[in-house]
């Protein structure tokens, strides 16, 4: 395995100065260096998300600060998951978030959770996300923005509601294992997990449905008006039941090694979640040092934000004066793309394949972005090396050929093959043995489209 490998798909896109941790860490140093993130100094992008200060907020502190129903707290949430996966040094830590708020996905903005999706970042995806599955699990379980957002919250034992049970099943956990009774009984047994008048979650008994449950492998009597204690233990089961174990491990295999994940690996990655009692980390160590990751190079396309993310980072480009409105521009980018943060509005979470993002349409938005960052047209408010030409290369090569060479050395990590580096340079009139020399008077106005041609190669697409 490579160290530009693991770094492209552990973070969002390497850059001169991680390449060059790993190298001297190693691979395994490197790793275990980001498996303990809070070891990790990430003052710079803590103080930029200082200008966001609701994306993290409580749901009391939302409420005091903003009126009902505003977007407000889901635009600081979207804007800070940009800036940390463009700028935190804790890249694993940010990866792995993503993976859970997709896994347990709440759409934001979506309705009833405009006071509540900032907190269900903070002290369920965030809070749990290098944990063990089962306390996240049940923190997602008991958190307003879940309960509304799959209308647990309306849900009594009168007409109990089975949208959570179904999703609880379907997505976060065993997956297409359950039947129509399975849901029924479940649905049953989550009664009175609701949400306060406040904000907050709250067990009502009084909404509770008693009676025996089946459901799956799972059996209880349900008899007690405090039906929370069963609830618990059936989220629990669910955490620790092998086809929960199968799903969290083909899922991460999907989005860290391949999108048809090898078999094998799923189910030692499996095992391995079982034998540590759900816990994350073994899993994560298990699989970057798996040889089936070490053999999956260029098995993976980035999706639209990936790539706007790793092309900001290649390019070396840092939040504005304001660390704000750059941050909104990125992200309107990304709502164009139909990739920004958290906007997908089914609970199933982005998708994660090459199929979904893979168009010529798409192919053309990445395009366009490439070259607005290259040229600084757009995002205007980022701050920019003062000469990116020389930041990427500064020693000129002796010919234009080599110069291609060098960028896509230093953007994407190899060379481009023959055949791409003079398509890249007939938009100049040039060929790959054209000279070149720092007096050339032309190189200003073609450097940006050079850059953006290399940011467009297919192998730039690849994670």
């Amino acid at each position: 395995m490579t160290l530009a490998h693991l770094l492209r798909r552990a973070t969002f896109g390497p850059t001169p100065a991680s390449l060059a941790e790993a190298a001297r860490l190693g691979a395994d140093g490197w790793l275990e260096r980001q498996l303990n993130p809070a070891r990790i100094d990430d003052s710079a992008c803590d103080k930029l998300l200082e200008r966001l200060p609701l994306a993290g907020a409580s749901t009391a502190a939302v409420r005091a600060a903003l009126p009902k129903d505003s977007y407000e707290a889901f635009r600081q949430l979207g804007r800070a998951a940009v800036a940390r996966a463009a700028w935190s040094e804790r890249q694993l830590f940010e990866s792995v978030v993503a993976f859970w708020a997709n896994h347990l996905h709440v759409a934001a903005p979506s309705g009833g959770v405009w006071d509540s999706r900032a907190d269900y970042d903070a002290q369920v995806i965030r809070k749990h996300a290098f944990g063990r599955f089962t306390d996240l699990l049940r923190a997602s379980a008991r958190h307003p923005a879940m309960l509304t957002y799959l209308d647990q919250r309306s849900s009594a034992k009168t007409h109990p509601n089975e949208n959570y049970a179904r999703e609880l099943m379907e997505l976060h956990t065993v997956g297409l294992v359950y039947d129509e009774a399975d849901v029924r009984d479940a649905a049953r047994l989550l009664t009175g997990m609701t949400v306060s008048k406040a904000g907050g979650y709250v067990y009502d008994a009084s909404k509770h449905a008693t009676g025996r449950v089946g459901i799956l492998d799972f059996r209880h009597a349900n008899d007690k008006p405090d039906g929370e204690p069963a609830a618990l233990a059936f989220l629990d089961h669910l955490a620790t039941h092998p086809e929960t174990a199968r799903t969290i491990a083909r899922k991460l295999c999907v989005r860290f090694v391949a999108d048809e994940p090898p078999a094998a690996l799923v189910t030692r990655l499996a095992q391995v979640y079982l034998d540590n009692g759900t816990a994350i980390v073994p899993v994560l160590r298990a699989l970057f040092t798996s040889a089936e990751f070490a053999a999956s190079a260029g098995q993976k396309v980035r999706t639209p934000f990936e790539d706007l993310i790793a092309a900001v980072r290649a390019l070396g480009l840092r939040p504005g004066a304001d660390g704000v409105t750059g941050l909104d521009a990125l992200y309107d980018v990304l709502v164009q793309a139909g990739n920004a943060p958290f906007r997908w509005a089914a609970p199933n979470g982005f998708p994660d394949v090459a199929a979904v993002w893979a168009s010529p349409s798409a192919f053309l938005v990445r395009c366009n972005l490439h070259l607005n960052l290259a040229t600084g047209w757009y995002p205007k408010q980022l701050t920019r090396p003062a000469d990116l030409l020389r930041s990427l290369v500064p020693v000129l090569p002796a010919t234009y050929g080599a110069l291609v060479d060098a960028l896509a050395t230093r953007l994407i990590g190899a060379p481009l093959p023959a055949a791409h580096t003079a398509a890249v340079l007939s938009v100049a009139q040039k060929s790959p043995n054209s000279v070149l020399d720092a007096n050339d008077k032309h190189l200003a106005g073609h450097a940006p489209y050079l850059i953006a041609l290399v940011l467009d190669a297919p192998s730039f697409q690849l994670r």
